[in-house]
This record gives C-alpha cells, sequence and structure tokens, in this order.
C-alpha cells in the first residue's frame, strides 16, 4: 500500500508539474510531530515556489550569455581608485534597472570594468530581471546579420524586452556608418525606457574615432548620459596587467 502510495504521489506530481512535493518526507521529518496539515501544505508549498525561483533565476544567467559568471562578492573593491565599496554595493542593489538609469564605465585595460558589468547583470538576474550581454562587435554583427535575413524588427523587439543591456567592449572596432546606425536605434529606443551598462578605454571625447557619423557620436553620449552613472575606472595598477606580471600565472 504505502509502495503504491508513493508512485501515485510521484504521478501526480510530475502530472501537475511539482517535482518538490517529492520531498514530502524531508519537508515532515523538518516541520516535527508537533506541526498541523496547515504547517505541513505551507512548508511544502514554499520549497516548490523556492525551486521554482531558483530554476528562473537559473535560466536568466543562461539567457543572459555571460561569457563567465562573475559575483561583486568577488571584487576586490579596494582596488578602484574611483570608486566606493558603498556605491558598488549601492549598484548592485540594481535600483538604477527599476529608475531606468544607465551606466557608463570608462577606464583603461584590466581595470575590473566586465566584471564589474557582469557580476551587476547577474545580481539583476537573481532579482528576476531579464538581461542580455554583448560585447559591441557582437552586438554589431548580430543586428547586420539580422538585416541582412529580415529579422531585424524581431531582434530589436528582444532587445526592447531586456531590463538590463550590457555593452562590452565599446572601444576596440571602428564601426561603419551603417554598424553606426543601428547600434544607435538599439541605444536611443532604451532611453528613459530601459537601462544599459556601456564599458569602454575611451574618454567620450574620443569616441569620435570609433563611429563614422560623428554627428551621431554626439546623440548617441547624449543618450547614455541622461539619467545615467558614468563611473570613472582609469587606474595606474590594473588587474590583468598585475596578473599577467605573476610568475607562472
Amino acid at each position: 500500500m504505502i509502495n503504491t502510495n508513493v508512485q501515485t504521489i510521484e504521478l501526480y506530481t510530475k502530472q501537475l508539474r511539482l517535482p518538490t512535493f517529492n520531498h514530502y518526507d524531508n519537508v515532515i521529518r523538518q516541520l516535527g510531530s508537533d506541526k498541523g496539515y496547515e504547517e505541513f501544505l505551507l512548508a511544502l508549498m514554499k520549497m516548490e515556489l523556492d525551486s521554482r525561483m531558483e530554476s528562473s533565476r537559473k535560466r536568466k544567467i543562461k539567457s543572459a550569455n555571460f561569457p563567465y559568471i562573475k559575483t561583486i562578492d568577488e571584487l576586490d573593491c579596494s582596488r578602484f581608485e574611483h570608486l566606493t565599496e558603498a556605491f558598488i554595493h549601492e549598484l548592485s542593489s540594481c535600483d538604477f534597472v527599476s529608475k531606468r538609469q544607465n551606466i557608463v564605465m570608462i577606464g583603461n585595460p584590466g581595470t575590473g570594468k566586465t566584471h564589474l558589468s557582469i557580476a551587476l547583470g547577474v545580481k539583476a538576474c537573481m532579482q528576476g530581471m531579464n538581461v542580455k550581454f554583448y560585447t559591441a562587435a557582437n552586438l554589431s554583427n548580430e543586428l547586420i546579420e539580422a538585416q541582412e535575413y529580415k529579422k531585424l524588427i524581431k531582434i530589436e523587439k528582444q532587445l526592447s524586452k531586456t531590463e538590463l543591456l550590457i555593452i562590452d567592449e565599446l572601444s576596440y572596432l571602428t564601426f561603419n556608418r551603417h554598424q553606426s546606425e543601428l547600434l544607435f536605434k538599439v541605444i536611443a529606443d532604451r532611453a528613459e525606457r530601459r537601462s544599459v551598462i556601456v564599458s569602454t578605454n575611451l574618454k567620450f571625447s574620443d569616441w569620435v574615432t570609433m563611429f563614422e557619423n560623428t554627428t551621431m557620436v554626439t546623440a548617441l553620449i547624449d543618450r547614455l548620459t541622461f539619467k545615467s552613472h558614468v563611473l570613472n575606472m582609469n587606474s595606474d595598477h590594473p588587474y590583468r596587467a598585475e596578473y599577467s606580471n605573476t610568475p607562472n600565472n
């Protein structure tokens, strides 16, 4: 009889899509004999909800397409010469996303821009937000390819629904007029609607070296810096340089 009940429970949990209910025996042991049916049901339902939320967070992190996973806890905030630890943790609350604010990180190579971008993106995913990570080159190529195959509108709609768009390495390529226009439209469409994080090695006055359409550069900077946090991440002692100078690394 017991085996039949167990099998029936497994069948029902599968049909109802409540997989954690199979672990009801753990809940019984944790609650103790002094608890009633209501407490047991509440504990069982909470376990299912927690499991679903964790699965959702994992799906969002996977969907974000981070090149690797980094967290705020892994940051050595004392290495930032122009940012305080309190400010970093303020950003990690992701209030800037709910306020539709942007973040622009400007600094020389190896100063933690990508790490911080990913860490903030992971935080946003953990809060249930939709995040997408691109290098500027990858985003530009995807937009060009989508236009070529008549899928540009579809990609633009997907990006418009993304609560936080991260564009990394906006400095390593020179974009032609067509690429500039596509990137500009994506960013301009997000103005005051959704948030974007951009990291670059170049100060704003040098952005004209990246784009053929210099008039568009001014408009692009205006869109990005309106309601935004501009982070000075320049450092005389970048992480990457120190790491590369370490023996056997």
